[in-house]
C-alpha cells in the first residue's frame, strides 16, 4: 500500500493599512467636511488604481433657531462624508467583482 503524505496548505497574513483623512472647514454655520482613503495598499482599489484617491464630501449647516455648536456641526459633516465615502467604496467592490465574473454584482452595506 502507498503512503499517503499528508500536504498542509500555508497561510499567508498580510496587513494592509488604508488611511481616511477627514478635513473639517466651518464657517458662518456651515461645514464641509471632505474625507479621503489613501494609502500604499489601496493603490488596489478599483479607482485608485489610476492612481487617485476615492474622496466624499459631507455638508452640514445649523438652522437658524438652533445655537450654532461647531462640534455638531463636524460630526454631521464628517459623518456625511465618511458614508458616502464607503458607498463609494462598496460600488468599487460591486464593479471589480462584475468585471472578474461577467455578472451583475450588488454588495449589500
Amino acid at each position: 500500500m502507498a503512503a499517503t503524505k499528508a500536504v498542509s496548505a500555508m497561510t499567508v497574513t498580510k496587513t494592509k493599512t488604508w488611511t481616511v483623512d477627514v478635513q473639517l472647514i466651518e464657517d458662518e454655520g456651515r461645514t464641509r467636511a471632505e474625507a479621503r482613503l489613501h494609502g500604499n495598499d489601496a493603490v488596489q482599489l478599483g479607482k485608485l488604481g489610476t492612481g487617485e484617491e476615492i474622496r466624499a464630501v459631507g455638508l452640514a449647516r445649523c438652522h437658524p433657531h438652533d445655537a450654532d455648536v461647531p462640534t455638531i456641526g463636524d460630526e454631521v459633516a464628517a459623518s456625511r462624508a465618511l458614508s458616502d465615502l464607503a458607498h463609494q467604496l462598496l460600488d468599487t467592490a460591486a464593479r471589480n467583482i462584475e468585471s472578474r465574473t461577467g455578472k451583475r454584482a450588488i454588495v449589500q452595506p
